[in-house]
């Protein structure tokens, strides 16, 4: 458990620092926006849906404000994985009113019961808010919702699937042939490394909680496929000024929504001690299988054979049955951090 002195007494301290780089990050974030403009105003946008489990792990939440700040991808829907479809639908709708893009879709996925109130990691943000006031679109069915858009869009459309997949794999299930009209993009796996760069390979989560998911993830006939294990996924944290960038962005919304759920989040969750909460983002493994869809040319990549063991474990195996385009390391992990942060700030762009 955090002390919660100390807790009080970092978010003081990252407060006055942030107020003194207040101009600095102005004048950056204005800058990293018109490089970021530059790099990508002439691709054209592509229909896009996150599958999430947000509201557990914080990474969800950066990266849904990731997508809802890449102008190449035009964002229909939220897919709810695992859990409490309900709990994950409030997170999203209030995070989207918050982005004013309330014109993007909630599908609700496979529901799980009542999430007890120490797994609702964000829970406190949410604690008020109806989902009935919410003006946009929730769709209840939720995976026949999102196999109606799969098969109605005349162009690809690029699936991000950042949790435990259930939903996504449900909806596999019953129209095997939309995967046909998907760009699939996930955060899965662990070959080399493990958990913080460990040179022991880890029973990644995404992979351990839904083992068959997975495996049905991967036997699908994409259009294209390609994952983010935690060899590059892993590594990824916002700090120093790339950070206060971020935190003293209290005149945006959307940023803001994203410090609030971290600042709930942190004295909330039960795997890790998260005492840097004011001075430094936790793992932000999602936001590499967002980036992975838009641009992803900072990422060396590997197409790797592989098996997936019962405990989750995604093993080498030159006679294993799966088979996928893998971002296997990082070209440059700083310069990815940077474009991160220039890409958030860049709210005139959403």
């Amino acid at each position: 458990m955090i002390n919660r002195r100390r807790f009080l007494a970092g978010a003081v301290a990252c407060i006055s620092s942030a107020s003194a780089l207040a101009q600095i990050s102005q004048k950056n974030s204005q800058i990293g926006a018109t490089q970021t403009t530059a790099i990508s105003s002439n691709k054209p946008t592509a229909p896009t849906v996150l599958c999430t489990d947000i509201g557990s792990d914080i990474d969800d939440t950066w990266a849904l404000a990731h997508i809802l700040r890449v102008p190449q991808l035009d964002f229909k829907m939220v897919l709810t994985e695992t859990g409490e479809a309900e709990y994950r639908a409030l997170v999203t709708a209030k995070m989207l009113e918050a982005a004013r893009r309330t014109d993007v879709e909630i599908a609700l996925g496979r529901d799980f019961g009542v999430m007890r109130d120490e797994h609702r990691h964000q829970g406190p943000w949410v604690k008020n808010y109806d989902l009935e006031q919410f003006p946009g679109t929730i769709h209840k069915e939720g995976i026949d919702a999102f196999i109606r858009l799969i098969k109605s869009s005349v162009v690809p459309v690029k699936v991000i699937a950042v949790g435990p997949a259930p939903s996504l794999a449900e909806a596999l299930k019953r129209a095997p042939e939309i995967a046909q009209n998907c760009e699939f993009y996930g955060m899965y796996g662990s070959f080399d490394f493990g958990y913080g760069g460990n040179p022991q390979i880890s029973a990644e989560t995404n992979v351990r909680v839904d083992v068959n998911a997975f495996r049905t993830l991967m036997t699908a006939n994409w259009k294209s496929a390609v994952i983010t294990p935690l060899d590059t996924c892993g590594l990824v944290h916002l700090k120093g000024e790339n950070y206060y960038k971020i935190w003293s962005a209290t005149d945006d919304d959307l940023l803001r929504s994203v410090i609030e759920n971290y600042c709930i989040w942190a004295p909330r969750v039960p795997w890790m001690e998260c005492d840097f909460f004011a001075t430094a983002s936790s793992t932000l493994f999602d936001d590499v299988a967002v980036y992975m869809a838009y641009d992803g040319s900072l990422l060396d990549y590997e197409t790797i054979r592989f098996s997936v063991d019962d405990k989750g474990y995604t093993l080498r195996d030159e006679n294993g049955p799966y088979s996928c385009k893998v971002a296997i390391r990082w070209k440059s992990l700083e310069k990815f951090e940077d474009f991160l942060t220039q890409q958030l700030l860049s709210k005139e762009m959403a």
